[in-house]
């Protein structure tokens, strides 16, 4: 189900603890102008853009049950800069194609309050962070995508960045989380270790499936998952801009949901959080403000279920 409209105002029809977990990716501050009064993202200072924030996601705890998790993912960007972060989604800049209403609004924003200077790194990121757990959020963990093929950058005095935040916070300090589900191969896979001290079973955080040869034990287990993921970004060829990466948000949708379950996206864009809760048999619902996103992702969606239907 998509739900056409502002976010602060749709998300007030959806009941109390009606959703297991919430995934997504808001629009980042000051890069894109979607023609709507009001709109999230345009705000003239970052403050201002993480109090609205903070204002969405109070909405979002309310209609997460109680074991609920947000899955957050959040770019950040330089103060006078237009955006110099790496384009990947919805939100960004490099958007080419179909939908051409909006236009791009970094035009190199400069920021006097808050102690920020011309070419500080505003981030963004962490203030969300950390207003959201001053609002009474859990934060959990910060998880890093790593990105290994990030938008080339011609500054000459920084690295390129590679990197965004995904955080993961909770409603309670206990919740639903499948570990299981996501764990991966050790990276010791198949290798034979000699106990000596420390962990005799290599790298595998499930030893029951280390097997023992004298005094060497054989890895054939699995590890709890890293925090730095690593996931190619990926474009959306039907409206020529890159979407959130389908193996970005799987383990996300997977840990954070039982099959079944009802997976949230605020800010639904080209619909990649309902198509992989879809494909991995979770309910879903997405909030968008853009009346021609929403119809591309519910065709989208739509098509991969047809897809797999005719194919039974």
């Amino acid at each position: 189900m998509i739900l056409i409209g502002d976010v602060r105002e749709r998300l007030k029809e959806l009941p109390d603890q009606s959703v297991n977990c919430c995934v997504t990716s808001p629009p980042y501050w000051g890069l894109r102008d979607y023609g709507n009064d009001g709109q999230i993202g345009l705000e003239q200072d970052p403050d201002d853009f993480v109090a609205q924030l903070v204002a969405v996601f109070r909405e979002v705890k309310r209609v997460l049950r109680d074991d609920g998790t947000l899955w957050l993912n959040i770019g950040d960007s330089y103060n006078g800069s237009g955006g110099n972060h790496q384009p990947h989604h919805k939100n960004e800049t490099g958007f080419q194609g179909k939908i051409g209403a909006e236009k791009y609004k970094g035009k190199g924003r400069h920021i006097d309050t808050g102690g920020l200077k011309p070419k500080d790194l505003v981030g963004i990121p962490w203030m969300l962070a950390f207003a959201l757990r001053t609002d009474g959020w859990y934060l959990r963990q910060d998880i890093i995508w790593h990105k290994p093929n990030p938008m080339p950058e011609s500054v000459t005095d920084r690295c390129t960045k590679s990197h965004e935040y995904i955080f993961l916070l909770s409603k309670s300090p206990r919740y639903y989380y499948d570990n299981e589900a996501i764990k991966e191969p050790s990276a010791n896979l198949g290798k034979t270790a000699i106990k000596f001290g420390g962990n005799k079973y290599g790298d595998s955080d499930d030893p029951k499936h280390a097997t023992k040869s004298g005094n060497e034990y054989t890895d054939a287990g699995t590890r709890n998952k890293r925090d730095v993921w690593t996931v190619s970004t990926r474009s959306y060829k039907g409206a020529h801009f890159a979407t959130f990466p389908t193996a970005l948000i799987e383990p996300c949708i997977l840990a954070g949901s039982p099959i079944g379950g009802v997976v949230l996206d605020p800010f639904f864009g080209a619909g990649t959080t309902g198509l992989v809760a879809q494909r991995h048999g979770r309910k879903w619902i997405g909030c968008e403000l853009n009346p021609e996103y929403a119809a591309l992702a519910q065709t989208r969606i739509e098509a991969e279920a047809n897809l797999f239907t005719s194919s039974d």
